[in-house]
């Protein structure tokens, strides 16, 4: 693994790095951008490299603000409680919340529709975080419509749950950027691409990978998480 000092470095300057959650959970390695360096070259790059579910993800306290609620909560409320009471293998709840698209965008799926969607929704995030709630609430209720084809990721904070939402959340704030990510799950044929493989794609693409152990330190140890 790489330290955490290059791993930053190569996160605020727009490349790509990868996070390794641990064996004892997923066992898995997401593909991780920083929200803002988002065009639809980043999108296909982790619709061609990773391959997962390219999702968006913002705290929890961003998600409150905008009036979101976790997927879960949602079914719950319609009475499909039958659906979502049951867990994958780690336990965790899931950090899903909405489904949306940009009101400008085609159809929704392709490269440029959701680096578009997405590019907005790093706006009104930044409106959030910087204070202007009322103009960040204006602004996603009024350009945006669900279900869509970028979904919301909310997380619930490092010391709540040790997912890939939490740890590239946990990165932006040791790297002191607006907390919002876009993260993808890197498969490999049948099954998601082991850590022994992830390593040497990311000595390929001239970037990065960090553990989850070595972020929680970091963000643990910081004067200000």
């Amino acid at each position: 693994m790489n330290s955490l000092e290059v791993v930053l470095k190569f996160f605020t300057s727009g490349k790509p790095i990868f996070i390794y959650d641990s064996y004892s959970r997923e066992d898995e390695v997401d593909m991780v951008y920083h929200a803002s360096f988002i065009t639809y070259r980043e999108i296909y790059s982790l619709r061609t490299i990773a391959g997962g579910l390219i999702c968006y993800v913002i705290p929890y306290e961003v998600g409150v603000k905008l009036g979101l609620k976790f997927m879960d909560e949602i079914l719950n409320a319609a009475g499909l409680e039958e659906l979502t009471m049951k867990r994958l293998g780690y336990g965790d709840k899931p950090a899903f919340s909405l489904w949306v698209n940009y009101v400008g965008v085609k159809t929704g799926i392709s490269d440029m529709d959701r680096a578009l969607t997405i590019s907005k929704l790093y706006e009104v995030t930044e409106l959030i975080v910087k204070g202007y709630v009322d103009e960040g609430r204006k602004l996603f209720y009024k350009g945006f419509m669900s279900p869509g084809h970028v979904p919301i990721l909310m997380s619930r904070g490092i010391t709540s749950r040790r997912g890939h939402t939490e740890l590239s959340e946990a990165l932006t704030r040791l790297a002191k950027l607006t907390p919002a990510t876009v993260i993808a799950e890197v498969l490999d044929e049948g099954y998601s691409m082991p850590l022994s493989k992830a390593k040497e794609l990311a000595e390929k693409l001239n970037t990065v990978i960090v553990s989850s152990k070595e972020i929680i330190e970091a963000y643990i140890k910081s004067p200000t998480p």
